[in-house]
Formats: structure tokens, sequence, C-alpha cells
């Protein structure tokens, strides 16, 4: 008899705490929010000639963001960054250049100076922003989401040098990081730009 009160007793308690784990009605009203995932779209900068660029402006294309020096062995890039821009623009392509002089001093030129050089040098039209930083203290809020994962909701990523780009997809998103020595010519590159 004993050990029949003692089970009875027993599923009654295990009853009781499976109720009480149990959310009232009114609790399941009461979510928390969700956190929104950020996009680059969350973004305005100012491009070399200081008028205002709105990331927002990009919605529904894929978006190549590279840092960029005009004195550094990887400067050519230009080169395959400008034809690729004019081979893939019309199909929702835009490349955006972020001059940052946060390796070796190899971007030490005023805004005017860095435009001056990319038109006669590359005959860039890709858009050119104002000079930021990249890494370090003073990281442009923009290079804060493309490198931290709790912000882009991809990967943490560190900028190792000079022409590392950054690959946004259709909805703003982070998609790939690719290497500084990477060309956008490279596979890699080319196969997410026809995808």
């Amino acid at each position: 008899m004993k050990k029949l009160v003692f089970a009875a007793t027993c599923t009654l308690l295990l009853f009781s705490c499976q109720n009480q784990a149990q959310p009232k009605k009114s609790d399941t009203t009461m979510k928390t929010p969700a956190i929104a995932k950020e996009t680059i779209y969350q973004f305005k900068v100012e491009d070399l000639s200081g008028k205002s660029f709105d990331f927002a402006s990009l919605k529904g294309k894929k978006v190549i963001i590279v840092n960029t020096a005009s004195k550094c062995g990887l400067t050519p890039q230009y080169k395959d960054l400008e034809a690729t821009y004019k081979e893939y623009k019309d199909k929702g392509l835009v490349i955006v250049g972020f001059p940052a002089n946060n390796f070796a001093s190899q971007e030490p030129g005023t805004n005017e100076e860095i435009a001056t050089f990319c038109q006669m040098n590359y005959g860039v039209s890709f858009p050119m922003m104002d000079k930021i930083s990249v890494k370090g203290d003073d990281m442009a809020a923009i290079y804060q989401f493309l490198t931290q994962k709790a912000k882009n909701g991809l990967q943490d990523s560190k900028v190792e040098w000079n022409f590392q780009k950054y690959l946004i997809n259709e909805n703003g998103e982070l998609e790939k990081v690719i290497s500084p020595q990477t060309l956008v010519t490279d596979p890699e590159v080319l196969n997410w730009l026809k995808a």
C-alpha cells in the first residue's frame, strides 16, 4: 500500500511540475520581438566629392565593397574592378570603393587626389567613397558591419590588406568575404555574379 501511495504521490508531483513548466495562455502572447538582421541598406556615407551616398539606393543589386589604395602592389586591381563593373553594371552589379590608409600608409592622398589618380590611371567609373578607416578604434561603421558577425549575421572577419572584397547579395546581406589577392575575375567571384 505504501508503494502505491508513494507512486501516486510521485506521479502527482511530476504532473504538477510539467504543468508549471507549460506557459500560461496569457504568456504566449507576450513574445520578445525578434532582433532585425542588419543590412547594408542602413548606411549613408559620402563619396569622394562630398555628396551623400545612400546604400538603400542599391536594393535589389549585387554589391562588391572593396577597400582601395593608390600606392599598393595590388593597386592594378582597379583595372579588373572597372572592367567587371562595366560588364555587369547593367545586370545589377555595383562596385563601391572605400579608399583607406590603414596598410603601410599606401593611401596618403586627399579625396581629390584619389579621384584624380583613379580617373587618370584606371578610368574608374564605379562609385568611390570618402577615405575612411577599415580597422582599429576609428573603424568606419560600415566596416564594423562587414567584419562583425553580430552585425552581419554571417561571419567575423578582419580586413587583411588593401583590396579585400565583401560580396553583398540583392537583399543587402553579406554573402562572402574575398581575400585581397583574389581578383574579381576569379571564378569564385564570377560564379557569384552569375548566380
